[in-house]
Parts: C-alpha cells; structure tokens; sequence
C-alpha cells in the first residue's frame, strides 16, 4: 500500500517539478511526509520506468511514460520493438527506421500514441518520418519514442 501511493507521489511530483537526481527526488518525498532512502528511490525508479529527458531549467530531468503511451495496446508496444530498428533525430524531424515492409505498422503505432508535437507522419517501406514544429518538441518525442522502444 505503501509503496503504490509512494509510486503515485513520484509521478505527480516529476510531472510539477524538474527533478535531476535521486537526492532531490529523496527531498522532495521527506517533504510529503515519505521517509525513503536512495536506494528504495532508486529501486521505485526501476519499477516506474522512469528516465531522463533534457530539462527546460535544469540540465535532465527524470520523466514517465505519458498517458497515452501507456494507453497503446501491448500488443502495439510489442509491435513497435519488434519492428523498429533505430530512432534518429534530425533538427525538427525524427526518422524512424524499421525492417523492411514494416514503416506502415510503426506509423500506425506513432499515430495512435496522439502526440501533439507531431504535425504530421509519413510511413514508406521501412522507414517513418514524424514532423514536429520544433527542435526541442522532436527531441522530446523521439526521447519518449526511444523510451518505448527499449521496453
């Protein structure tokens, strides 16, 4: 019981705050009244999934995987893995290569996760291309995209 309300603190509080390590995630829970050691913050980290994207204030910040990207079917995720070769990011576009007659079923996967960095995807063979408007929003999408392809 402990342990699900910790893990739902956790999510709320990187979803307000920008929090780059461990330690200020320790702080930050001694603050809602969670008494924890590092290693439990390490540990709730494992079990959440939780990794580091590019801050705004600080230079990382810890992030989940959003709402919809848990909203996609594991059968979509499982998809997405099998299929995905590599992710790279190139200035306001991400460009998604894929084995070969499978850029189709990724595209699928990437326009049903809904993100609204997106403006637009185009799926060929084995390869995808998503369109964001900005650098910094391609950068997010692909770190996300990244996240769900390592599992």
């Amino acid at each position: 019981m402990l342990r699900n309300s910790r893990h739902s603190k956790i999510l709320e509080i990187i979803e307000e705050k920008e929090i780059e390590t461990q330690e200020e995630l320790c702080e930050e829970l001694a603050a809602h009244n969670f008494a924890v050691t590092q290693a439990t913050v390490s540990r709730d980290i494992k079990e959440l999934h939780l990794f580091k994207v590019k801050g705004n204030t600080k230079r990382f910040r810890y992030a989940s995987i959003s709402e919809s990207e848990s909203g996609i079917s594991d059968k979509m995720r499982t998809l997405f893995q099998a299929c995905v070769l590599n992710i790279r990011l190139v200035g306001n576009l991400i460009v998604i290569k894929t084995l070969y007659g499978n850029g189709g079923n990724a595209g699928v996967v990437i326009d049903k996760l809904e993100y609204h960095e997106v403006i637009g995807t185009i799926a060929g063979t084995d390869t995808v291309l998503s369109i964001c408007e900005t650098p910094e929003e391609a950068q997010s999408v692909c770190e996300r995209l990244q996240a769900i392809m390592k599992g």
